[in-house]
């Protein structure tokens, strides 16, 4: 193999390693369903092996997210149009987790209650650490916007739970 070879393999595990599993809970999110959240991940990465290096330099978090979105948005579609051709039960519900503390269940009841891009940029931006520039570039979302979603969400939730209760954890700053 040639060095150039080598180079992008690395650069393939590098991402693989780095970036699968927290694929895989955002695609989960999107999905509620675990298997079609590794299938759209496993197309994510497929997708990736297309791509030059030099190409996403810089930019391969925000380039994932924004392929696994799309795909999952893709696989949610897929699914609308076959529900609508026949009976199916719903997607199986995430299993519980064992006895959370009654303020995070709250705090998750009222994120589920959120709009849906309100919820996807809360994810972004706390869970995967994705910047205000990389959640643009996943949603497809000005900056602006992102930043107008973020704080709508973050006030909805401060006024709802109340300020001691809604930045308990990290800091939404």
């Amino acid at each position: 193999m040639t060095a150039s070879g080598v180079d992008r393999q690395r650069w393939l595990v590098s991402a693989l390693e780095r970036y699968e599993r927290p694929l895989v809970g955002y695609a989960y999110r999107l999905l509620g369903d675990l298997e079609r959240a590794r299938d759209v991940v496993q197309d994510t990465f497929l997708r990736l092996c297309q791509q030059e290096h030099a190409k996403l330099d810089g930019r391969v978090k925000e380039w994932l997210f924004a392929v696994c979105r799309h795909r999952a948005i893709d696989s949610l579609r897929k699914e609308r149009r076959m529900d609508a051709l026949g009976d199916r039960e719903p997607a199986a519900a995430a299993p519980d987790r064992v006895e959370q503390r009654e303020e995070e269940s709250q705090v998750l009841a009222r994120i589920r209650a959120l709009p849906a891009r309100e919820r996807e940029v809360l994810r972004l931006k706390f869970h995967e650490g994705l910047s205000y520039r990389q959640i643009s570039a996943v949603t497809e979302l000005s900056t602006t916007n992102v930043g107008f979603l973020l704080h709508r969400a973050i006030r909805t939730l401060r006024r709802q739970l109340g300020d001691g209760v809604a930045t308990t954890g990290r800091n939404p700053s």
